[in-house]
Protein backbone atom coordinates (compact mmCIF):
# COMPACT_ATOMS: atom_id res chain seq x y z
CA UNK A 1 0.00 0.00 0.00
CA UNK A 2 2.86 2.39 0.87
CA UNK A 3 4.52 1.59 -2.45
CA UNK A 4 1.37 2.48 -4.31
CA UNK A 5 1.10 5.82 -2.50
CA UNK A 6 4.74 6.70 -3.16
CA UNK A 7 4.34 5.88 -6.83
CA UNK A 8 1.27 8.11 -7.07
CA UNK A 9 3.14 11.00 -5.49
CA UNK A 10 6.11 10.58 -7.84
CA UNK A 11 3.84 10.46 -10.90
CA UNK A 12 2.10 13.67 -9.87
CA UNK A 13 5.31 15.71 -9.42
CA UNK A 14 5.95 16.55 -13.13
CA UNK A 15 2.33 17.50 -13.59
CA UNK A 16 2.40 19.82 -10.59
CA UNK A 17 5.66 21.37 -11.76
CA UNK A 18 4.23 21.94 -15.22
CA UNK A 19 1.09 23.43 -13.78
CA UNK A 20 2.96 25.83 -11.51
CA UNK A 21 5.46 26.97 -14.16
CA UNK A 22 5.25 30.74 -14.67
CA UNK A 23 3.52 31.80 -17.92
CA UNK A 24 5.55 33.66 -20.51
CA UNK A 25 4.71 37.31 -21.09
CA UNK A 26 3.07 38.10 -24.45
CA UNK A 27 4.17 41.39 -25.97
CA UNK A 28 1.25 43.17 -27.67
CA UNK A 29 1.79 45.65 -30.47
CA UNK A 30 0.40 49.13 -29.80
CA UNK A 31 -2.97 49.80 -31.44
CA UNK A 32 -2.72 51.70 -34.70
CA UNK A 33 -5.27 54.25 -35.84
CA UNK A 34 -5.86 55.34 -39.42
CA UNK A 35 -7.62 58.60 -40.20
CA UNK A 36 -10.15 58.02 -42.98
CA UNK A 37 -11.82 61.05 -44.53
CA UNK A 38 -15.52 60.25 -45.08
CA UNK A 39 -16.86 60.46 -48.62
CA UNK A 40 -18.64 63.68 -49.56
CA UNK A 41 -22.40 63.12 -49.91
CA UNK A 42 -24.26 65.09 -52.58
CA UNK A 43 -27.50 64.97 -54.55
CA UNK A 44 -25.98 66.83 -57.53
CA UNK A 45 -22.88 65.22 -58.96
CA UNK A 46 -20.78 67.38 -61.25
CA UNK A 47 -19.24 65.49 -64.16
CA UNK A 48 -16.00 65.93 -66.09
CA UNK A 49 -17.39 63.43 -68.59
CA UNK A 50 -21.17 63.09 -68.46
CA UNK A 51 -22.59 59.54 -68.78
CA UNK A 52 -23.72 58.78 -72.34
CA UNK A 53 -25.98 55.70 -72.29
CA UNK A 54 -26.18 54.03 -75.70
CA UNK A 55 -29.74 52.75 -75.97
CA UNK A 56 -32.28 52.35 -78.76
CA UNK A 57 -36.01 52.81 -79.06
CA UNK A 58 -36.41 49.04 -78.76
CA UNK A 59 -34.60 49.07 -75.41
CA UNK A 60 -37.40 51.22 -73.95
CA UNK A 61 -40.04 48.58 -74.83
CA UNK A 62 -42.63 51.12 -75.94
CA UNK A 63 -42.54 53.38 -72.84
CA UNK A 64 -40.63 56.38 -71.50
CA UNK A 65 -38.32 55.22 -68.73
CA UNK A 66 -36.65 56.83 -65.72
CA UNK A 67 -33.99 55.67 -63.27
CA UNK A 68 -31.70 56.89 -60.50
CA UNK A 69 -28.17 55.52 -60.22
CA UNK A 70 -26.13 55.68 -57.01
CA UNK A 71 -22.51 56.58 -57.75
CA UNK A 72 -19.35 56.19 -55.68
CA UNK A 73 -16.31 58.02 -57.11
CA UNK A 74 -12.83 58.20 -55.62
CA UNK A 75 -10.85 61.37 -54.92
CA UNK A 76 -9.59 61.46 -58.53
CA UNK A 77 -13.15 61.36 -59.88
CA UNK A 78 -13.03 57.81 -61.21
CA UNK A 79 -16.28 55.90 -60.71
CA UNK A 80 -15.55 52.90 -58.49
CA UNK A 81 -19.09 51.64 -58.03
CA UNK A 82 -22.48 52.25 -59.62
CA UNK A 83 -25.70 50.66 -58.37
CA UNK A 84 -29.38 51.02 -59.24
CA UNK A 85 -31.26 53.12 -56.68
CA UNK A 86 -34.50 53.28 -58.71
CA UNK A 87 -34.88 50.93 -61.66
CA UNK A 88 -36.24 51.60 -65.16
CA UNK A 89 -38.17 48.38 -64.75
CA UNK A 90 -35.98 46.70 -67.36
CA UNK A 91 -32.86 44.86 -66.21
CA UNK A 92 -31.10 45.20 -69.58
CA UNK A 93 -31.74 48.96 -69.68
CA UNK A 94 -30.47 49.33 -66.10
CA UNK A 95 -27.25 47.62 -67.17
CA UNK A 96 -26.85 50.06 -70.08
CA UNK A 97 -27.09 52.97 -67.63
CA UNK A 98 -24.64 51.36 -65.20
CA UNK A 99 -22.07 50.81 -67.95
CA UNK A 100 -22.42 54.42 -69.09
CA UNK A 101 -21.91 55.73 -65.54
CA UNK A 102 -18.87 53.50 -64.98
CA UNK A 103 -17.22 54.93 -68.11
CA UNK A 104 -17.92 58.54 -67.08
CA UNK A 105 -15.84 60.71 -64.77
CA UNK A 106 -16.86 62.93 -61.85
CA UNK A 107 -15.29 66.30 -61.10
CA UNK A 108 -13.15 65.93 -57.94
CA UNK A 109 -14.67 67.53 -54.83
CA UNK A 110 -12.34 69.63 -52.69
CA UNK A 111 -12.80 69.64 -48.92
CA UNK A 112 -10.47 71.97 -47.01
CA UNK A 113 -8.31 72.11 -50.11
CA UNK A 114 -8.06 68.31 -50.40
CA UNK A 115 -9.82 66.09 -52.93
CA UNK A 116 -12.11 63.50 -51.31
CA UNK A 117 -14.26 60.63 -52.50
CA UNK A 118 -17.91 61.30 -53.36
CA UNK A 119 -21.23 59.50 -53.13
CA UNK A 120 -24.10 60.93 -55.15
CA UNK A 121 -27.05 60.17 -57.38
CA UNK A 122 -27.64 60.66 -61.09
CA UNK A 123 -31.15 60.73 -62.55
CA UNK A 124 -31.92 59.57 -66.08
CA UNK A 125 -35.06 60.29 -68.08
CA UNK A 126 -35.14 58.11 -71.20
CA UNK A 127 -37.72 59.12 -73.80
CA UNK A 128 -39.08 57.49 -76.89
CA UNK A 129 -37.49 59.69 -79.52
CA UNK A 130 -38.27 60.36 -83.14
CA UNK A 131 -35.04 61.14 -84.97
CA UNK A 132 -36.87 63.06 -87.70
CA UNK A 133 -38.46 65.48 -85.22
CA UNK A 134 -35.68 65.83 -82.64
CA UNK A 135 -33.40 68.84 -83.06
CA UNK A 136 -30.38 70.16 -81.24
CA UNK A 137 -29.91 73.28 -79.07
CA UNK A 138 -26.79 75.38 -78.67
CA UNK A 139 -25.79 77.36 -75.58
CA UNK A 140 -27.58 80.58 -76.59
CA UNK A 141 -27.84 82.29 -73.20
CA UNK A 142 -28.75 85.92 -72.48
CA UNK A 143 -25.11 86.92 -71.96
CA UNK A 144 -23.94 85.00 -75.03
CA UNK A 145 -26.54 86.75 -77.22
CA UNK A 146 -25.54 90.18 -75.87
CA UNK A 147 -21.89 89.29 -76.37
CA UNK A 148 -22.50 88.45 -80.05
CA UNK A 149 -24.22 91.82 -80.50
CA UNK A 150 -21.20 93.61 -78.95
CA UNK A 151 -23.28 94.84 -76.02
CA UNK A 152 -21.76 95.65 -72.65
CA UNK A 153 -21.88 92.68 -70.26
CA UNK A 154 -20.54 91.90 -66.78
CA UNK A 155 -18.37 89.16 -68.27
CA UNK A 156 -17.75 87.35 -71.55
CA UNK A 157 -17.52 83.69 -72.38
CA UNK A 158 -14.15 83.04 -74.00
CA UNK A 159 -15.94 80.59 -76.30
CA UNK A 160 -19.50 79.34 -76.58
CA UNK A 161 -20.07 76.62 -73.97
CA UNK A 162 -20.75 73.19 -75.45
CA UNK A 163 -24.26 71.84 -74.90
CA UNK A 164 -25.63 68.37 -75.63
CA UNK A 165 -29.40 68.88 -75.60
CA UNK A 166 -32.26 68.13 -77.99
CA UNK A 167 -35.97 68.92 -78.16
CA UNK A 168 -37.02 65.52 -76.82
CA UNK A 169 -35.44 66.41 -73.48
CA UNK A 170 -37.83 69.36 -73.02
CA UNK A 171 -40.73 66.95 -72.42
CA UNK A 172 -43.05 68.93 -74.69
CA UNK A 173 -42.67 72.36 -73.02
CA UNK A 174 -40.57 75.50 -73.39
CA UNK A 175 -37.98 75.69 -70.60
CA UNK A 176 -35.95 78.38 -68.86
CA UNK A 177 -32.97 78.07 -66.54
CA UNK A 178 -31.44 80.86 -64.45
CA UNK A 179 -28.09 80.25 -62.83
CA UNK A 180 -25.18 81.92 -61.06
CA UNK A 181 -21.54 80.92 -60.76
CA UNK A 182 -18.19 81.95 -59.32
CA UNK A 183 -14.93 82.32 -61.21
CA UNK A 184 -11.32 82.81 -60.18
CA UNK A 185 -8.94 85.45 -61.52
CA UNK A 186 -7.99 83.20 -64.45
CA UNK A 187 -11.60 82.94 -65.55
CA UNK A 188 -12.07 79.34 -64.46
CA UNK A 189 -15.61 78.59 -63.33
CA UNK A 190 -15.56 77.16 -59.81
CA UNK A 191 -19.15 76.71 -58.73
CA UNK A 192 -22.50 76.77 -60.55
CA UNK A 193 -25.81 77.20 -58.74
CA UNK A 194 -29.25 76.85 -60.29
CA UNK A 195 -31.34 79.86 -59.22
CA UNK A 196 -34.46 78.90 -61.20
CA UNK A 197 -34.69 75.40 -62.56
CA UNK A 198 -36.39 74.12 -65.69
CA UNK A 199 -38.40 71.57 -63.76
CA UNK A 200 -36.27 68.77 -65.23
CA UNK A 201 -33.28 67.77 -63.13
CA UNK A 202 -31.34 66.19 -66.01
CA UNK A 203 -31.74 69.34 -68.14
CA UNK A 204 -30.50 71.55 -65.29
CA UNK A 205 -27.49 69.26 -64.96
CA UNK A 206 -26.68 69.74 -68.63
CA UNK A 207 -26.53 73.51 -68.06
CA UNK A 208 -24.40 73.13 -64.93
CA UNK A 209 -21.98 70.89 -66.82
CA UNK A 210 -21.75 73.26 -69.79
CA UNK A 211 -20.97 76.28 -67.61
CA UNK A 212 -18.49 74.35 -65.46
CA UNK A 213 -16.56 73.37 -68.61
CA UNK A 214 -16.43 76.96 -69.90
CA UNK A 215 -14.10 79.85 -69.22
CA UNK A 216 -14.89 83.57 -68.91
CA UNK A 217 -13.03 86.87 -69.09
CA UNK A 218 -13.76 90.04 -67.12
CA UNK A 219 -12.54 93.51 -67.98
CA UNK A 220 -10.74 95.05 -65.01
CA UNK A 221 -8.99 98.34 -64.49
CA UNK A 222 -5.29 98.58 -63.64
CA UNK A 223 -6.10 99.99 -60.21
CA UNK A 224 -8.14 96.94 -59.19
CA UNK A 225 -6.03 94.10 -60.57
CA UNK A 226 -3.91 93.78 -57.45
CA UNK A 227 -6.93 93.50 -55.13
CA UNK A 228 -8.72 90.81 -57.12
CA UNK A 229 -10.98 88.38 -55.32
CA UNK A 230 -13.41 85.76 -56.56
CA UNK A 231 -16.49 87.22 -58.22
CA UNK A 232 -20.03 85.97 -58.68
CA UNK A 233 -21.86 86.19 -62.02
CA UNK A 234 -25.28 85.26 -63.35
CA UNK A 235 -26.90 84.32 -66.64
CA UNK A 236 -30.01 82.62 -67.99
CA UNK A 237 -31.01 80.55 -70.98
CA UNK A 238 -34.30 79.68 -72.67
CA UNK A 239 -35.23 76.68 -74.77
CA UNK A 240 -38.23 77.00 -77.08
CA UNK A 241 -39.66 74.02 -78.90
CA UNK A 242 -40.05 75.97 -82.16
CA UNK A 243 -36.60 77.56 -82.11
CA UNK A 244 -34.06 74.72 -81.98
CA UNK A 245 -31.43 74.16 -84.63
CA UNK A 246 -31.79 71.32 -87.13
Amino acid sequence: MKKILCLSVLMSLPLSAAYSAPSKKVHQLPAQTIDVVPAHLTTRLQWSEFPQPNYSKDDLKGKNRAAIIRVFADAEGEVQEATVEESTGLKNLDQILLRAVEKAEVKPHLQDGKAVAQIGYQAFNLKLSNAEKACEYSFDSKIWQAQQQAKKTAFKYQSQPALDLNSEQLNGHNRQVKFSFKADKKGNVKKVKIKQGSGIYALDQHIVQSVMDSKISVKRTASTLWMYKKSSFKDEIQFKLNACQK
